[in-house]
């Protein structure tokens, strides 16, 4: 087992920080998180399985160590960070992969593997989102991404993300270390705010086509696993049973005692991960 290590590189023209674990001839496996998140959300399932994968955990544009957008809103599209994969997995020289994508991650996911890498994703994990998201639940979503909070003290702050982050579910004390540790990072002022660019909310403005993704779904030909928090006000159980029944028709997961998301943080989701990508 092997990493982590912490690696820069131009993609598509901006600065991307990728968190790398296992070795490179492993098989790859792209975990790629949610809209105000970081890659260093998925530490235990990545440590857990860079014994069989090379693990690529990045962070999205505007998010933790990469660059922010030139254009804002514009430059913070699927269209932007497809081309930011695509070079990613240049860069690595890899052909094929498996993709595990939380919410925002999971939509990039389908939209690429229906798409521009349809030939090179053989393996999708959709975790806790789809096609259609409730506008309660966006809307939700978009009020604490596109007003984030200013802290004096590290303390204030860590209170704050565990009651945003509260449907994670039951966590040990070293996740929420990290949690904070990784998701933070001091204003021109010396006060403490999160780790991304406030206007990567533009993704969840109304009518926008990228979160329009059924057309996409119907079209997937990976081999496909859906994964659902139990109290998800993100993927409804209406949405989630439409999924099993259409596109590419993905066994479906419901993790207990969590809303949105899944972390896979716990042994029991990572082994089901391994079971899954190793297929």
């Amino acid at each position: 087992m092997s990493g982590p290590r912490s690696t820069y590189l131009d993609a598509a023209g901006f600065e991307m920080h990728i968190t790398e674990w296992g070795e490179r001839a492993n098989p790859a496996l792209v975990m790629w998180h949610g809209l105000a998140r970081t890659g260093r959300d998925f530490d235990e399932a990545a440590a857990a399985l860079s014994d069989s994968h090379f693990v690529l955990c990045p962070d999205t544009l505007g998010r933790g160590l990469s660059a922010w957008a030139r254009n804002g809103a514009a430059d913070y599209t699927f269209a932007t960070y497809g081309e930011m994969a695509a070079a990613m997995l240049d860069h690595y020289g890899i052909d094929q992969l498996a993709w595990v994508g939380t919410s925002m991650g999971g939509l990039l996911g389908i939209t690429l593997a229906a798409g521009s890498l349809r030939e090179r994703i053989t393996h999708l994990v959709i975790n806790d989102v789809g096609p259609d998201i409730p506008a309660d639940s966006a809307q939700r979503i978009a009020d604490y991404v596109g007003n984030p909070p200013v802290f004096d003290t590290v303390v204030e702050y860590e209170t704050w993300l565990r009651r945003t982050y509260a449907p994670f579910g039951a966590h040990s004390e070293s996740f929420w270390r990290r949690m904070v540790d990784t998701s933070l990072r001091r204003t021109e002022a010396g006060k403490v705010t999160v780790h991304y660019d406030p206007a990567i909310v533009s993704l969840m403005g109304e009518n926008n086509a990228d979160l329009d993704v059924w057309g996409a779904y119907d079209a997937l030909s990976a081999k496909t696993l859906l994964f659902r928090g139990e109290h998800s006000d993100v993927l409804p159980t209406g949405i989630a049973d439409e999924m099993v029944q259409r596109g590419p028709r993905p066994a479906l997961v419901t993790v207990k005692d969590c809303g949105h998301a899944p972390t896979f943080a716990d042994q029991r989701q990572t082994a089901t991960l391994r079971e899954f990508v190793s297929s």
